[in-house]
């Protein structure tokens, strides 16, 4: 995976929109380089975003989401990409409200930072 330059790297997994060009320019201003991988412990679910500036840049008002599984064998195959702090803060600022940032142990034996839903939230 390449390196960031500037601040430390850390890992961002993305199952949903993070991994669309138009989203990852308008997001970062630069394409993402990233490997696949996959979150273990969590299922996908959809839920349905208000933000208009958010559903201007995806294009759609209905994303995934990761919700928390008690199956011990559920994963989400996506992508993990390597970003600067500052890039997390503006994947933050993206990711509104509807979505809450943890770390998350992935396939590979990583940790990643990745957007689920809050605990005591339903879907839309």
């Amino acid at each position: 995976m390449a390196s960031v330059t500037g601040d430390a790297s850390v890992r961002l997994f993305s199952y949903g929109t993070l991994r669309d060009p138009q989203v990852q320019l308008a997001t970062f201003g630069r394409l993402l380089d990233g490997e696949p991988d996959a979150v273990v412990g969590y299922r996908l679910a959809t839920l349905t975003i208000t933000d208009r500036a958010v559903i201007a840049t995806s294009g759609n008002d209905r994303h995934p989401i990761l919700r928390a599984s008690d199956d011990p064998a559920a994963a989400v195959e996506g992508t993990v990409f390597l970003i600067s702090e500052q890039e997390l803060l503006a994947a933050d600022a993206y990711e509104v409200d509807d979505y809450a940032r943890t770390s998350v142990p992935l396939r590979s034996g990583a940790r990643a930072w990745v957007y689920v839903l809050p605990e005591g939230r339903d879907e839309a």
